[in-house]
């Protein structure tokens, strides 16, 4: 009998490692630690690319955080992330993950600009049409690939990708039919495959003005868009839903949510929030106020990756959209150094990284700490039963 007490001495190391990785607090020293190691790692590629470390450094925080300037270009370029994110969160909340936000941030823009150049509006009323036209068209061509995975199964996330590419190629479409959004041929002048410049009352307005700090209305936009997803997530009847669907489609269909109809609803307010980035890109300073075929600039793959790293979490998504803002803000200035521009999309990738595994290794190592126990005493108790059996 003396055989089956459990050994205090035996697994200590394993139950240490378990206190350091506790939930929470632990979780963040991780996280510190993976971003030390990806700062590391950036630091060791600019060095390999022939560029020096120290100036890139320099470069980034001239770019983005030096002054008032370089403070207005960060937050223009958070604006349309942030949005983008908080999208990203309402579609994951549900369980959906909706991975077109680029074509999404396209297909916004270009009906802004279509409405912007075509409607007889004028006023304040001409930019409050453009962006909710944005925010319509975003949302129906994300609730599209809904409609195929109802009707025919289509995979939401293949659905979404692909149709990045048709938006792309509608976009070029529009922007080189002369009767659709090509600008308008003066003389013999050779025209461009973009749009005509949105009229003035079309455009956002700034508080500040350069070099000051700036801060547009695509900002307060969108600030205002991630304080009212996470009050209806944490709050509302709805957010409930969404979340129970998200955790257990089952269990929520039997719970009486409209499972189809709820997760469509999800889907069409992420892409509703990344059309409506979209419209910010055309009618902020970030942009030319023209419809472009490239105007998206990777601002529906670097949003996605926003609300990857706050890990789905619209209020946490403010400060990582200020981050990615920066690194955006910066690479200009970084390329002046000589460093290739490739290397600040790996540097995002290393920071996406260094913020998104580490909860999953913490949980990994204490699902193994804590089966380790149960294993050692299940090997124990079999003398003892050996023992009764005799």
């Amino acid at each position: 009998m003396n055989e089956a007490r459990p050994n205090p001495g035996q697994d200590t190391s394993g139950r240490r490692l378990l206190a350091l990785l506790a939930p929470a607090p632990k979780t963040a020293l991780v996280t510190v630690a993976g971003v030390v190691v990806a700062l590391a790692l950036s630091s060791l590629l600019i060095a390999l690319t022939g560029g020096s470390p120290l100036a890139s450094v320099r470069a980034l925080f001239q770019g983005s955080v030096a002054d008032r300037a370089a403070w207005s270009s960060t937050l223009l370029y958070a604006a349309p992330l942030l949005l983008v994110a908080v999208g990203a969160c309402v579609s994951a909340r549900s369980g959906a993950f909706n991975i077109g936000q680029e074509g999404q941030v396209l297909v916004g823009a270009l009906f802004a600009a279509w409405v912007g150049l075509r409607l007889a509006v004028t006023g304040p009323a001409l930019l409050v049409v453009v962006l909710v036209a944005a925010a319509l068209a975003g949302g129906a061509w994300a609730g599209l690939s809904s409609l195929m995975y109802r009707l025919r199964g289509v995979d939401i996330v293949v659905s979404t990708l692909l149709m990045t590419f048709v938006a792309q190629q509608l976009v070029a479409f529009a922007v080189n039919t002369p009767w659709l959004l090509r600008e308008t041929r003066v003389g013999d002048a050779v025209v461009a495959p973009q749009s005509n410049p949105l009229p003035e009352s079309a455009l956002l307005g700034s508080f500040g003005e350069y070099p000051g700090l700036e801060v547009n209305g695509g900002l307060l936009i969108a600030l205002a868009a991630a304080a009212v997803v996470a009050t209806a997530i944490a709050r509302t009847r709805w957010g409930f839903r969404l979340a129970m669907l998200g955790l257990n489609p089952l269990a929520a269909r039997h719970a009486g949510v409209r499972v189809d109809a709820l997760g469509g609803v999800a889907l069409a307010v992420s892409g509703a929030f990344a059309g409506l980035a979209g419209a910010v890109l055309l009618t902020s300073p970030v942009g030319v106020h023209r419809l472009q075929p490239d105007m998206a600039m990777n601002i529906g793959w670097d949003g996605l990756l926003v609300a990857l790293v706050a890990r789905n979490r619209p209020v946490p998504a403010v400060p990582v959209a200020l981050l990615f803002g920066a690194l955006r803000s910066g690479g200009g200035f970084l390329a002046a150094t000589g460093v290739p521009p490739f290397v600040v999309d790996v540097v995002k990738a290393l920071l996406v990284l260094a913020f998104v595994a580490p909860p999953a290794v913490v949980a990994a190592i204490r699902r193994r700490g804590a089966a380790a126990p149960a294993a050692h005493a299940g090997h124990r108790s079999a003398p003892v039963a050996e023992g009764a059996a005799l």
